[in-house]
């Protein structure tokens, strides 16, 4: 954190509402308040309450506004206090309030803001483009509405450690497993997807094909499997389809799991050839999936038939 960040002469507190209790902060510590900020004639730029939603940070995490974490550990639960800080410790905010208006608009009207869009166009709100072109003081007014050991809440993907990362990853196909078994396919899929996610971060730090990037390959397959075999039971066919060719493509070129419900995902979605390739290929490679690869291609057969037939009449009554 920055030495000045820590300057008391540059923040100055003035307590509104004492809290209930202090508590005590470590790194990890999430914190969520509300907050007003306003230039010194009274003019407010921003409010929370008025936003609909509460502000999160995790300590030691190196939240773009500094100043936000200094104020808040000043504060004890429950306790509205006002902070004037100094120009040069809040140069930051023009963009972190750009952040938090632009997440509360459509995804189809915000606007990304780089360096030369900043210097031709301004951010983009003209209260912001004011304080950034002439810093000044501001302040915040600030109401800590709950405060979170590390161990007491369940963390985000981006504050895990890779370790974490890792526990998570098994803990997480246990519970999906768990709801493929009571039928809750939503649960299921949610536990899976979250647990692929975790380990394809952990893989962009590895080199494809290198030893650890295999191994946590080998980890991912079993995730995006079981996922494509509840998209399945939900008639998702192209889900199925997209998730197992992810395997085949990628990690498991002769997965037999895949190609077997790639080839009922292709008959689901009507893609006749490419399923009878995807179970002649799962048969070549498991023989004994030879009788129930046999039925899926009679059942194929029949419906090829069915489908020939139904298109002849269509034509029929054309003329």
């Amino acid at each position: 954190m920055d030495p000045c960040v820590n300057d008391e002469s540059k923040i100055v507190k003035r307590t509104l509402h004492a809290g209930t209790r202090a508590v005590p902060f470590r790194d990890g510590t999430r914190i969520r308040f509300h907050y007003q900020t306003r230039k010194l004639d009274g003019t407010v730029l921003d409010d929370s309450r008025e936003q609909g939603k509460p502000m999160e940070l995790v300590l030691g995490k190196k939240f773009k506004l500094e100043v936000w974490e200094v104020c808040v550990q000043k504060m004890a639960l429950n306790e509205v206090a006002s902070f004037r800080c100094d120009k040069s410790l809040v140069q930051q905010y023009p963009f972190v309030a750009k952040t938090i208006r632009d997440a509360l608009k459509p995804s189809d009207q915000r606007k990304h803001c780089c360096g030369m869009t900043i210097q031709n166009e301004g951010i983009g709100y003209g209260d912001l483009d004011e304080i950034f072109n002439c810093p000044q003081d501001l302040e915040f007014v600030l109401e800590v509405i709950g405060v979170e050991d590390p161990d007491e809440y369940q963390k985000e993907s981006w504050q895990l450690s890779d370790e974490e990362k890792l526990g998570q990853v098994g803990q997480l196909r246990e519970k999906g497993n768990g709801c493929y078994a009571a039928k809750d396919l939503a649960g299921a899929m949610e536990a899976y997807s979250y647990a692929a996610g975790l380990i394809e971060q952990l893989m962009l730090k590895e080199k494809p094909h290198d030893t650890e990037w295999n191994e946590l390959a080998a980890l991912k397959v079993p995730l995006l499997l079981n996922y494509s075999q509840c998209k399945l039971l939900e008639r998702d066919f192209y889900a199925v389809i997209e998730h197992c060719s992810e395997v085949l493509d990628k990690y498991e070129r002769d997965s037999v799991k895949a190609l077997f419900r790639r080839a009922k995902a292709h008959v689901g979605a009507w893609n006749p050839d490419r399923a009878r390739e995807d179970f002649e290929r799962a048969a070549a490679l498991d023989p004994t999936l030879g009788p129930a690869v046999a039925k899926e291609l009679r059942q194929l057969q029949e419906l090829v038939r069915l489908k020939d037939v139904e298109d002849k009449l269509k034509y029929q009554k054309m003329f």
